[in-house]
């Protein structure tokens, strides 16, 4: 039996259908054991890169980079398109303008994402990686990060918590390891996802008209609040705003499928009809978006996996604030989604753009910040290694409650 939630005519109520009665075959297939699929995904990748690791590394370099930091991995973001792109094909922008007239909505994604999220990331990242674990992680740990940019002093000189130390010739930043953690999980924190969240609110049956403005709002607030937010929190300088990184990454994650998805959507009923394009071409289109989704994980998993396995315990003590985290900040979403009474299908994504995260640039920043094999880039990896499983458990929660929300 697979489970199918219909707002429709019967007044808002969840309804259950048998996987028969459900038009995408393939796709409930898909859903009913995605959870399984993303663990034998996340063990593919890591034997891959441990098997082939010449194969992992050169899939790793093929990347656009900025300032000798990778910003877009290539591969990467062959599969995010064919992962975004049946979900952006399927937007009708009649709904799209309906939606962005949505006060409610849009003031609370702006609410949760900029004012509480980035400090309720940093509170608890700080409370727990600077006291319930700093004996684990070690107080005398130390970690060697990039200059801040524009910064030179001498070897020995303090700057904030950390000393300027000399590396082969090079000069660096010695810094308690704990806090590199804590600045990795902080560059996730003022990263509300703008990619990943289009397929958590496509499989938990939302509107993705209403997503996609909120994506198109976030991206926006980024560029504008993501340097400054960043340079508060880390409190070790001025963070420079990653203009390049940020415009690629949004480029190639998002504008890049909408604008393909749209053009397509446009041309496709004008020659061959809506009827058609509804039920010929979606119906090839369905299964494409989980498939990139398992695909993606096993390239992510296969380049980071060797950085994960030789931290294991490291890999706990970031994630246990990640996922308090992350389940907060859904939860506070969802239930002001009920509060400000609004609909299953605006409320499911309003609240999932929050608890999860734009990994991809939270990655490329810490990499061009502090540099790849610093705690902070660690911290970031940890976020992919949490964000799928942990989203698809939100899901879950959102499919099996979405009758506590009325039908508009």
């Amino acid at each position: 039996m697979a489970i199918c939630y219909d707002f429709g005519a019967d007044g808002g109520k969840v309804t259950i259908q048998s996987e028969a009665d459900n038009q995408s075959k393939g796709l409930s297939i898909f859903e009913r054991y995605l959870s399984v699929w993303v663990v034998l995904c996340i063990v593919a990748g890591m034997v891959l890169g441990k098997a082939a690791p010449g194969v992992a590394t050169f899939l790793d370099g093929l990347a656009i980079t900025v300032k000798g930091a990778p910003v877009v991995s290539i591969p990467i973001g062959i599969c995010l398109f064919f992962m975004m792109y049946p979900i952006m094909v399927k937007i009708d922008f009649a709904e799209v303008l309906k939606a962005g007239r949505s006060v409610r909505p849009v003031g609370l994604t702006l609410l949760v994402n900029w004012v509480i999220k980035p400090f309720t990331m940093y509170a608890i990242s700080l409370f727990f990686l600077g006291t319930v674990f700093l004996g684990l992680i070690g107080p005398e740990a130390v970690d060697q990060v990039k200059m801040p940019l524009g910064l030179d002093l001498a070897v020995g000189a303090t700057y904030g918590d950390g000393q300027v130390v000399l590396i082969d010739g090079v000069k660096m930043l010695e810094v308690p390891l704990w806090r590199s953690y804590l600045a990795g999980c902080i560059l996730l924190g003022i990263a509300p996802c703008t990619a990943m969240v289009l397929v958590w609110g496509y499989l938990a049956k939302g509107n993705d008209g209403h997503t996609l403005v909120m994506v198109a709002i976030n991206s926006l607030a980024m560029l504008v609040l993501y340097g400054p937010l960043g340079g508060f929190l880390l409190g070790v300088g001025r963070l420079p705003v990653p203009w390049q990184a940020l415009l690629l990454s949004i480029g190639v994650y998002v504008a890049l499928p909408l604008a393909a998805g749209y053009l397509s959507r446009k041309s496709i009923i004008a020659v061959k009809g809506r009827q058609w394009f509804e039920q010929k071409f979606l119906h090839i289109l369905t299964p494409i978006t989980i498939v990139a989704l398992l695909v993606t994980l096993v390239l992510l998993f296969s380049f980071k996996g060797e950085v994960i396995l030789s931290n294991p315990l490291t890999i706990v003590w970031i994630a246990v604030p990640l996922l308090i985290q992350t389940t907060l900040i859904f939860g506070l979403g969802y239930g002001l989604s009920k509060v400000l009474k609004l609909s299953y299908q605006d409320a499911a994504p309003s609240a999932m753009i929050g608890a999860s995260n734009h990994f991809e640039v939270a990655i490329a920043t810490s990499t061009m910040l502090f540099g790849l094999s610093s705690g902070a880039a660690l911290a970031t990896v940890v976020g992919v290694l949490i964000e799928v499983p942990v989203m698809l458990m939100l899901v879950r929660v959102c499919l099996r409650t979405g009758g506590w929300f009325e039908r508009h």
